[in-house]
């Protein structure tokens, strides 16, 4: 493990959700999902050769650590499809604990997110779909 991604590690036992560490440049963020990254792509962040730390990372959520060029991703939770787009992308990996798919946050079906990308293949055409999804998401709340 590299001392970006171990410092990244140690910053997720608190309060924040993901983490991403280059030598003395740190983000964090404490919300959940998709929405820290979304905001980071937006803010036009370059975290080329970052090491990032989540909590859980279904395939949506890898598909954005490839748009946002990370080197490598330590997760807690991680789907199978989420590894194998990372790897696929040459991000390397570390996990906790490896699943099948990432379930929603009321436990009754699929992560919407993770749903949404399963038969996408490329970092563009995801972020659409996420994108979509959101927006979708938040027009009915």
């Amino acid at each position: 493990m590299t001392k970006d991604l171990e410092q990244a590690r140690r910053m997720l036992e608190g309060e924040y959700t993901c983490v991403v560490c280059r030598e003395d440049a740190v983000y964090t963020a404490t919300e959940r999902g998709v929405k820290p990254l979304l905001n980071w792509l937006d803010q036009g962040l370059d975290l080329t050769g970052f090491s990032a730390a989540d909590r859980v990372v279904g395939r949506a959520t890898a598909f954005l650590y490839c748009l946002l060029g990370v080197k490598e991703v330590y997760a807690r939770v991680m789907s199978t499809p989420a590894a194998q787009v990372l790897r696929d992308n040459g991000v390397a990996i570390l996990v906790d604990q490896e699943v099948p798919g990432i379930i929603n946050r009321r436990k009754t079906g699929p992560c919407p997110f993770e749903n949404a990308v399963l038969h996408i293949d490329t970092a563009s055409e995801a972020l659409e779909a996420i994108r979509a999804k959101m927006a979708q998401m938040q027009a009915g709340a």
